[in-house]
């Protein structure tokens, strides 16, 4: 059954593994991921966002769920969700290049904020490059605001090598009880 107002957005599971790893492989790395405007690809060098492995880590981990946006059996949107006492995480959110700026990325936004109160948290969090400046701003319009504190970005041997040096902005947004 599913918890959310949006029909198209439901929990994945492991069965989703390779098409949510290909989804935010073209849309964070590479060529395909300038078809968007969410692109990291002047900033960190290669093709590889996640792979099987690490995907299924998260997955795994307790307190984590990804959620998927999927239109005719094709997941367009993810986002990853991790629980920390009565704050969550957001990352790994991802819309199809192709299909960003048509209001999926919205609607996953919203459906995190829905499970982060469903489950008791009363803030939502996440780390953006600090240079994305568009990215933030996104963010802000939705309610998120710098916390002040900035992490380092190192390279994890995985997810790509630095083109320059980078670093995370943490934003927040408080949730209000359902």
């Amino acid at each position: 059954m599913n918890v959310f107002s949006d029909p198209h957005i439901n929990i994945s599971d492991e069965k989703d593994i390779p098409a949510i790893v290909s989804l935010l492989n073209m849309s964070y790395r590479g060529e395909h991921s300038r078809k968007g405007w969410t692109t990291e690809a002047d900033l960190i060098a290669g093709e590889v966002r996640t792979n099987h492995e690490n995907l299924g880590d998260v997955m795994r981990e307790p307190g984590s769920v990804i959620l998927k946006y999927q239109e005719d059996g094709k997941i367009l949107s993810c986002v990853n969700l991790k629980k920390h006492g009565d704050r969550i995480y957001l990352g790994m959110f991802s819309v199809d290049p192709e299909l960003q700026g048509g209001g999926i990325g919205k609607k996953m936004l919203r459906a995190a904020e829905e499970y982060a109160v469903k489950i008791g948290c009363e803030a939502i969090y996440m780390y953006v490059i600090s240079v994305r400046q568009e990215l933030i701003d996104w963010y802000k319009r939705k309610g998120y605001v710098e916390t002040g504190e900035l992490i380092p970005f190192r390279e994890d041997g995985l997810t790509g090598t630095h083109k320059r040096p980078l670093e995370f902005m943490v934003l927040e947004k408080k949730l209000l009880p359902a």
